[in-house]
This record gives C-alpha cells, sequence and structure tokens, in this order.
C-alpha cells in the first residue's frame, strides 16, 4: 500500500517517531492514524525493553517550579551518552517528571513510576519513559527525586 507522505509528516509531528517508522506503522495499520499511534507504542515498548540493563552514566539534573514558586522538584534523569542527554526529547521528558513530582506528591521512586501521567492518563509514568527510550534508542533510568513546597518538611 503505498502511504502519502503528507500522512507520514502527520503521524511524525504528532508523534515524533522516525519517518521509517511512521512508514511502517501507517502501512501496517493501513492508513489509519490511530492504529498507526498505538502500533509505535508497541514498538517503543519493545525497543525499550530491548534497552532494559544498559549503563546509563550520562543525563542530566533538572528543576521544575510551579508557577507560583511554591513549589518545585528537582529530578536526576539518566541515560548511555551525552548526546541523548542533550536533546530536546530528553529534556522535556525531565520537565515533564518534574512537573509530575511537583503536582501529584509521590513519596516514592516507585509510586512516581506507577502513577498516571498528568497530561495523558492513558499512560503512567514507567510507560512515559519507555515510550522515549523506544524514540531516542537508548536506556533511560530515573534515579531519584526531591519535591520542596514551602511550608512543608
Amino acid at each position: 500500500m503505498a502511504i502519502d507522505v503528507k500522512l507520514i509528516k502527520k503521524l511524525r509531528e504528532e508523534t515524533k517517531a522516525s519517518i521509517a517508522d511512521c512508514r511502517m506503522a501507517l502501512e501496517e495499520s493501513k492508513g489509519e492514524i490511530e492504529k498507526a499511534k498505538e502500533w509505535l507504542k508497541e514498538r517503543g515498548l519493545q525497543k525499550a525493553g530491548k534497552k532494559e540493563g544498559r549503563e546509563t552514566t550520562e543525563g542530566l539534573v533538572d528543576a521544575y517550579i510551579h508557577q507560583n514558586g511554591r513549589v518545585g522538584s528537582l529530578i536526576e534523569l539518566s541515560c548511555e551518552t551525552d548526546f541523548v542527554a542533550k536533546t530536546d526529547e530528553f529534556k522535556q521528558l525531565a520537565k515533564e517528571i518534574g512537573m509530575q513530582v511537583s503536582a501529584m506528591k509521590p513519596k516514592t521512586l516507585d509510586e512516581l513510576l506507577k502513577q498516571e501521567y498528568i497530561r495523558d492518563s492513558s499512560q503512567t509514568i514507567e510507560q512515559l519513559i519507555k515510550t522515549t527510550i523506544g524514540k531516542l534508542g537508548e536506556n533511560i533510568i530515573l534515579k531519584k527525586f526531591v519535591r520542596f513546597e514551602i511550608g512543608i518538611d
């Protein structure tokens, strides 16, 4: 089945997946965008599974401060290479996790990973990380986080 380039471009803009993956997803789903998104999600999770166990010695520490300045968080997010740590996708993942920590007040790392993602309740934070692993092609591990709030010890 020949897939229209405009459809590939639309799927890529919405998912940030590679052009080749977008083409394959659309071919597998016979041109249906929503089915293609699901296919990409599953493929990303499969890719993430293959990356587990790889050493993550690079990454970044990121701060998120809520707009009122009374709540904030710091997170340590690690990956395999400094190249990936510098990508917009990796930095955005760090921001999203920081926002989640500030908003949802998780007590432990395990609790945070199992929480529904506040921007998309169809996935957990763990699934959000795995989706990013699938896009970037490297193992990513949330090492630790801390949440701060004025007046709370």
